[in-house]
């Protein structure tokens, strides 16, 4: 017959399993795709890992030492990983982090917990003895009684310690990890790797020492050793902070390393542009320029062929009409009020039309006052940006569904001091979005290099004191900027 303290310690060991199976499935679930499309694949590993974990505790209880501690320990992440790969689809690098930093941090949660409250478990005992002795306690049965649930409410309390400090741990790991689907190369992988195995081979050393045998009788390392009562549990500590500043650092050189590529890009883009846009401005008046000497000068030898007889003149003229027709076809159709802005919407518009000629795109309200203090390589990025996005929503959109109607519309307003600028485009409704991130990702595989185009927008509109928004609406995204238009001080157009 097991006492009532007994069968309360199995179900509060059979409580800390299956917590400990259901942080697995959530830590696991927010890295990898489940296989199949069940709702119920977390359900399964909890329960799954809470037999495999019960039954090795079966096979080999805490108290045998040495090699057969060593043997559960490299069992019990063989099984974890058949595990992964069984619910789980295919064995990325980023799963042998997994493995390695969950049994790290559970081995540590559980040994740091059990260490630190061994102590002022063993001075209730002492407290309870003191009390016999003293008559406070009048029978041994009341004794029993009061040590039982001492020991009863010690271990309830290990167990939530041990449940409240893995489960902080692993959500840490979750929200401090950069995207989820991030490739990882081998440098990146061993620097937060080392760390997590680093802790799990402490804890396996633990696991094969902590338990010493002398005349058949279990003594922990720890209560032979009792400065290591106060060691081990710092030591333990700083393992997993080891773990928990890695990934915080790695999250940080992820990030860092974006805004390299971001801010390498945005400076060659602007190089790019502003040397794009001087020349634009030079051959751009030079045309208007020699188009209006052109024009002239056809107007006189045309009177003056008139003057002269007409059918002896009737090539002349039709040279002359047919050359005007071709000065025509210098004039730029845009008109936004910003020769700049007209001469870059010409070459867009031409690049877009080679990809969808059947892209409808509307520029009536794009009108830029005739004061303004936007730099023109600034306006180049904004809409540059802006409209290769909106250009490459429309493609997938048409590729997906070919008798879609794809439009680009431009709007753009003064409005008291601020200047507006809106982009709306037809898509196929599909947003990919993340956790903490602002603006849409891309769905290229190359995400270092693409998906910036939004972050670039927003660093010139931020150095306008602006925003940047977005939202959908049914088939339609919109771009929203806002920048104040206004000069700066220390800031050249």
């Amino acid at each position: 017959m097991y006492s009532f303290i007994e069968i309360f310690f199995e179900a509060l060991d059979l409580v800390l399993v299956l917590f400990q199976g259901y942080f697995l499935q959530y830590f696991l679930g927010n890295f990898l795709e489940s296989r199949g499309k069940s709702r119920y694949t977390g359900l399964y590993v909890t329960l799954i890992y809470t037999v495999m974990r019960k039954y090795l505790d079966f096979l080999w209880p805490p108290i045998y030492e040495g090699g057969w501690m060593f043997g559960k320990q490299v069992l019990s992440l063989l099984l974890t990983t058949i595990l992964i790969l069984c619910f789980y689809k295919s064995f990325r690098s980023i799963t042998i982090f997994l493995v390695a930093s969950f049994q790290a941090i559970r081995d540590i949660s559980v040994y740091f917990i059990v260490i630190l409250l061994d102590k002022p478990s063993d001075l209730t005992f002492v407290l309870w003895e003191w009390c016999g002795e003293k008559g406070i306690l009048p029978s041994i049965s009341v004794w029993n009684k009061a040590a039982n649930l001492s020991m009863g409410g010690f271990q309830l309390l290990r167990v939530l310690l041990i449940l409240l400090l893995m489960g902080f741990s692993l959500k840490k790991i979750v929200n401090d990890f950069p995207e989820k689907d991030l490739r990882i190369q081998r440098a990146e992988l061993m620097f937060i790797l080392i760390p997590a195995l680093t802790s799990l081979m402490l804890c396996t050393l633990l696991r094969v020492i902590m338990v010493t045998v002398e005349e058949d009788i279990p003594i922990f390392l720890y209560k032979k050793y009792p400065p290591l009562g106060f060691l081990l549990p710092g030591v333990l500590f700083l393992a997993l902070l080891a773990i928990l500043q890695g990934v915080k650092s790695f999250r940080e050189m992820v990030n860092l390393n974006r805004e390299k590529n971001s801010r390498l890009t945005l400076e060659k883009q602007v190089e790019d542009m502003q040397a794009y846009m001087m020349e634009l401005e030079r051959i751009y008046s030079g045309v208007r320029s020699i188009k209006h000497d052109m024009k002239n000068s056809l107007a006189i030898i045309g009177q003056l062929a008139e003057h002269k007889i007409q059918s002896e003149n009737r090539e002349l003229q039709t040279y002359l009409s047919a050359l005007n027709e071709t000065m025509e076809q210098l004039e730029i159709p845009f008109r936004t009020g910003n020769q700049v802005v007209d001469a870059l919407l010409h070459r867009k518009n031409q690049e877009a039309q080679e990809l969808l000629p059947d892209l409808m795109l509307d520029t009536e309200q794009l009108v830029f006052p005739k004061t303004l203090s936007v730099r023109s390589y600034d306006l180049g990025i904004l809409l540059g940006n802006a409209f290769d996005n909106a250009l490459e929503a429309c493609c997938k959109l048409k590729k997906q569904k070919p008798e879609a109607e794809v439009f680009i519309r431009l709007i753009a307003f003064q409005k008291g001091m601020f200047l507006f600028f809106r982009v709306e485009n037809s898509f196929d409704g599909v947003i990919l979005q993340k956790s903490g991130v602002e603006f849409p990702i891309t769905d290229k595989k190359d995400k270092e290099m693409h998906g910036i185009g939004l972050l670039n927008i927003k660093k010139v509109v931020e150095s306008y004191e602006g925003t940047v928004d977005w939202k959908i609406t049914g088939p339609v995204f919109t771009l929203a900027i806002m920048l104040k238009n206004q000069e700066k001080e220390g800031r050249e157009r």
